[in-house]
């Protein structure tokens, strides 16, 4: 099994290395970069990232850089594509917290569920200039090697939808089979509520669905609707329960050999275009490109404040103790912080 699997890796890594190097550049420097989501800026906030840091960085530096964009998973899976980064083989990538947990567990920190009690709040906390940002980006870099240029929000706060039956309380959770990221935490939080957690890599995710492989799923808003999840599931539940980072990473011997101007303007595009995704979910989980388009054809629900207690009571304990067991004195510290920091920005 052990063979099978760096052959695999290996052959990711090889069909990567083709697709990059397909075509030749002028510019004196490329960046390239890799995400799991529609290269579209209207669609997703990864898209629109790398969309304004591709325009920014290429006029500020008269050409002299050239960003290339790998939407849509085209380099392989989101750990796979951290490695590719690490490796230098690639840039720079926008990855998940599923990803970024085979690289750095601790990012499970922020599944807490219920932490955050408004969106304001969490983009406060999750960024590079807040408290807990600081200290968590200096870890993150220390432990893998990398050069964070952002931390964002993964679209909005997730919501359940499945194909089975609306979700009003806890009960309903009952024996439903939940795709989750392979993250421990989200696989507890499924668990702890009375559902089946089902790990899946996002390229499964539609066809689980589809063929019922999986009763439902939680993600955002805005990754629910560009995913097309309303194809295949009938209701949608909004629940609020987690939200989880994405983290931009860039290779740091890439970035270190940068001459002095060269990553000035990385530094400040990258600010820029973190911002602009930011901005750009909320604007979709707004638009018709969010809950309306949902709506049109699955049966929306808002869980009650009250029942919402309930599920954070039954949730929220199981979360913290995996945390604790797991990632030990280090764990509870940085959930610590990450709490204080929360409490701060109230």
């Amino acid at each position: 099994m052990k063979l099978v699997s760096k052959l695999a890796k290996s052959a990711a890594a090889l069909s990567a290395a083709v697709l990059l190097t397909t075509s030749a550049f002028a510019a004196d420097v490329t960046i390239r970069i890799g995400h799991l989501n529609p290269e579209d800026p209207f669609q997703s906030h990864s898209g629109a990232m790398t969309a304004v840091f591709k325009s920014l960085v290429e006029t500020a530096s008269n050409g002299e850089i050239e960003v290339k964009l790998y939407a849509n998973g085209q380099l392989g899976k989101d750990n796979e594509v951290i490695d590719q980064v690490r490796n230098g083989l690639v840039e720079s990538c926008i990855s998940s917290a599923g990803g970024v947990a085979q690289h750095y567990p601790l990012v499970g920190v922020f599944d807490l569920p219920f932490a955050f009690p408004n969106i304001d709040v969490a983009s406060k906390v999750i960024s590079k200039d807040s408290a807990f940002g600081q200290k968590f980006i200096a870890d993150m870099d220390g432990k893998t090697g990398l050069k964070t240029l952002g931390l964002i929000d993964s679209g909005g706060f997730f919501v359940f939808s499945n194909s089975k039956k609306p979700i009003k309380t806890v009960e309903d959770m009952e024996g439903l089979r939940i795709r989750t990221m392979t993250l421990p935490t989200h696989e507890t939080i499924i668990s702890s509520l009375g559902g089946k957690p089902t790990a899946l890599p996002w390229a499964e995710v539609y066809t689980a669905l589809q063929t019922d492989t999986a009763d439902g799923q939680m993600n955002p808003i805005p990754i629910i609707a560009f995913a097309k999840f309303d194809e295949v599931q009938k209701y949608l539940s909004i629940s609020n329960h987690v939200i989880t980072p994405y983290v931009w990473f860039m290779n740091k011997e890439f970035y270190d050999g940068l001459k002095p101007e060269h990553k000035a303007i990385v530094d400040w595009a990258s600010e820029v275009a973190t911002e602009s995704g930011r901005s750009m979910s909320r604007i979709i989980e707004a638009s018709q490109n969010g809950l309306p388009k949902l709506a049109e054809k699955m049966e929306v629900n808002a869980i009650s404040p009250d029942e919402l207690k309930k599920f954070a009571a039954a949730s929220q304990p199981a979360v913290r103790k995996l945390i604790e067991e797991k990632y030990g004195d280090e764990g509870k510290a940085m959930l610590d912080a990450l709490l204080a920091d929360i409490a701060a920005n109230m």
